[in-house]
């Protein structure tokens, strides 16, 4: 059995906003946005390269933000300058050793030990992690 983990529903407080920041500033593609009558809507979108969207899902209930969402990268002082340059408030690039989070790249580039992190306008929280060779390539 496969299990493929596809969609991730972020609660927001103004799909529009959420849209905007996603696609414009982000760059996530646009899937699909759909709403049929004033209750209902449908937001979902791509990180590039990415096999699972986020659908933005209007939060009425007063939802706690998510914390933990993590995107791969193969370059993370690439992605960090471009998500800065798009007006995201991004961290500075951290690493851990010895279980301490220190400033700057892991000083030898090893996988999964590199991060940046922000934001978005709903306390969603987004963790970038390096991975130098992207595990879907042949």
């Amino acid at each position: 059995m496969e299990w493929k983990l596809e969609l991730i529903a972020l609660p927001v407080a103004d799909v529009d906003r959420a849209k905007r920041f996603y696609a414009e500033q982000l760059g996530f593609k646009l899937e699909v946005d759909y709403q049929p009558n004033e209750d209902f809507r449908v937001v979902q979108l791509t990180p590039n390269g990415s096999r699972c969207s986020i659908a933005l899902m209007r939060n009425k209930e007063g939802a706690s933000p998510i914390k933990g969402l993590h995107l791969v990268v193969t370059d993370i002082d690439a992605a960090r300058a471009e998500l800065a340059g798009n007006g995201v408030d991004v961290s500075e690039v951290f690493h851990f050793e010895d279980g301490r989070q220190l400033s700057g790249p892991d000083p030898q580039r090893g996988d999964y030990n590199s991060f940046a992190s922000f934001s978005d306008p709903d306390g969603n929280q987004w963790l970038v992690q390096e991975r130098k060779k992207d595990p879907y390539e042949n």
